[in-house]
């Protein structure tokens, strides 16, 4: 089997292992911001001790929050959405249709400030970008989980391509990667949008330096620090 089938179907359990959607720091409350500090996990006042990627300002601290489920924002058609991160701007395009779910919670969630401040833990180059875990420790998650939204078997995970990370079937929170190249990962990971540009603030942060979260890992967790600074979305 080539190397890079063997590490993309090991970091495919990594996602396993390492996304839990409905867990949270706190328990779930309501629909409706609850505001419980800022985010103090080891993990990412660790990050934020780093210096930050591309030379960036750090923003202001992620903040903690909690919901029991997502509102139902009535959304159809395509939500086009804006990640401002420390390398620059990635534009995307969710489909609301095929994955409305995933969309709406993703949709909420933004609109809450519930990204805003935190950062990506995980960064594979050639394979994926991973961000959307306030509290940097890769079980983090919005207190509520998703159901599946799966692509047909064949699907292929392009580059460009936004999908959930998952702790098994139907645990999809808050995490999402983008993909960064054509990989062979079986269609077990919701597809709800695409990149259509900002490719090479991508490959600014495929070039971070990196290094290894613990023994025998591959190097994946980026030493200058890159922030989701916020995300704006466009509906």
């Amino acid at each position: 089997m080539p190397r890079h089938t063997t590490t993309a179907a090991l970091l495919a359990l990594a996602f396993v292992l390492a996304a839990c959607g409905g867990e949270s720091a706190e328990p779930a409350t309501t629909s409706s911001t609850v505001d419980q500090g800022t985010i103090d996990s080891p993990e990412y006042l660790a990050f934020s001790a780093q210096p930050t990627a591309c030379g960036a300002e750090s923003p202001a601290a992620a903040r903690r929050m909690s919901f029991s489920e997502p509102m139902d924002l009535g959304l159809d058609g395509v939500v086009g959405v804006i990640l401002h991160t420390s390398c620059g701007e990635i534009t995307l395009e969710l489909f609301a249709d095929s994955a409305p779910a995933t969309v709406n919670s993703f949709v909420f969630l933004a609109e809450q400030g519930y990204f805003d401040g935190t950062v990506s833990h995980r960064v594979v180059p050639g394979f994926v970008i991973q961000a959307g875990d306030p509290t940097a420790t890769g079980r983090g998650g919005p207190g509520y989980s998703l159901p599946d939204e799966l692509p047909e078997q064949g699907f292929v995970y392009t580059r460009g391509i936004v999908a959930m990370a998952n702790a098994g079937p139907n645990t999809g929170g808050s995490q999402f990667f983008l993909v960064l190249g054509d990989v062979p990962l079986n269609p077990d990971f919701s597809v709800f949008g695409t990149v259509i540009a900002g490719f090479d603030v991508m490959d600014k942060i495929a070039a971070l330096r990196l290094t290894a979260r613990g023994a025998g890992q591959e190097p994946s967790s980026p030493l200058e620090t890159l922030y989701l600074e916020s995300v704006e979305i466009r509906r």
